[in-house]
């Protein structure tokens, strides 16, 4: 299979080397996390009660050391966060989640990423999502116009030996009676729920649930048909998932606008989204 990375998006930034950075940032940052995911962590909780562990701080050392490479600034979860008064003069930023489902993390069930988006404009142009436990990496190629994923990945893996064995995601069409929603039906909100209702007024709802970005991965594979998400998210949450949504051909769209969700705002608090092919 031959996946095209090499074309540059502008002279200051070739596509190729970029991406093969997060690659091996994501791998690296996997291997810290799953280090940490053997032994008996402790688990602290920040401001706004939520978790954090030595994972979480170790990947984003990690990942901020590999960033350093290229000429972008960061906006990570785990790093201080810049004022809006810096970052709106910024054109192109890095956006990451060291452990995406931090709360996943700790309860062992595998469902948690390392999640690093390139951002341009406001807009997710480049993306790669890591899941340290089943070895699976996700990302976007050909400008973020495709979307692959590759399985039983991890650090010390070559770029070359990832692309060679990766596989074009391609979302599932919406079927006339039946739809597949990501979400969890003991745990939806009145937003989500009045979502599910109007829906079963049409179709037949089965409600599948996954933690953290992979939520996105599912509708980018074809897993499932719609992620609606009427609960907070921050930007470090999506972004790597939008990317790899559009390069899957599938929208993010902020339910307010009716456009896709942007990003570098001066409140990096997301509004409500619905993720669909």
């Amino acid at each position: 299979m031959y996946i095209n990375i090499f074309a540059p998006l502008k002279k200051t930034m070739n596509y190729q080397e970029n991406l093969a950075i997060i690659m091996e940032a994501s791998l690296e940052a996997g291997r810290e996390i799953m280090k940490v995911y053997a032994t008996d962590f402790n688990v602290e909780f920040k401001g706004d009660d939520s978790p954090l562990t030595i994972a979480d701080k170790n990947a984003n050392e990690v990942i901020n050391t590999y960033l350093k490479q290229t000429e972008f600034p960061v906006i990570s979860e785990e790093n201080k966060q810049i004022d809006f008064s810096v970052r709106k003069k910024w054109s192109t930023c890095w956006i990451v989640d060291p452990v995406d489902g931090t709360k996943e993390f700790i309860k062992r069930n595998g469902d948690f990423t390392v999640n690093i988006a390139l951002v341009e404009n406001g807009k997710p142009i480049m993306g790669v999502i890591y899941v340290p436990v089943t070895k699976t990496l996700y990302f976007t190629s050909d400008n973020g116009q495709k979307s692959y994923k590759t399985d039983n990945v991890s650090a010390g893996i070559s770029t070359t030996e990832i692309l060679k064995n990766a596989t074009l995601l391609s979302p599932l069409k919406m079927n006339d009676g039946f739809v597949k929603v990501v979400g969890s039906r003991s745990h939806l909100n009145d937003d989500t729920k009045a979502f599910v209702s109007e829906l079963e007024k049409h179709k037949e709802v089965e409600i599948v649930s996954r933690g953290s970005s992979l939520k996105f991965c599912m509708i980018a594979e074809g897993a499932a048909h719609v992620y609606p998400r009427y609960a907070p998210t921050m930007e470090w949450d999506t972004a790597a998932g939008q990317a790899i949504c559009q390069g899957a051909g599938v929208t993010v769209i902020d339910v307010t606008t009716n456009k896709p969700l942007q990003y570098n705002k001066e409140n990096l608090l997301n509004p409500y989204f619905i993720v669909e092919a």
